[in-house]
């Protein structure tokens, strides 16, 4: 049986931090700034992806 090579060794994001993590960014506050409604469902999206790649390196580390 071969082992599987990757290991998560980070403890899972505090979700709820997670809109002040990317605020810190200058990309994002731009965007808030200058287009905030299409802002909001950007960073929706990105948090619910963020959230689906953690579930996939969870699931990876696992095997």
């Amino acid at each position: 049986m071969r082992k599987n090579g990757f290991h998560l060794d980070s403890k899972e994001p505090d979700w709820s931090k997670f809109r002040d993590f990317i605020m810190g960014e200058v990309r994002y506050n731009s965007l808030m700034k200058t287009f905030p409604q299409e802002a909001e469902e950007l960073f929706v999206a990105t948090e619910r992806n963020a959230k689906l790649r953690y579930e996939g390196y969870k699931k990876l580390s696992e095997m």
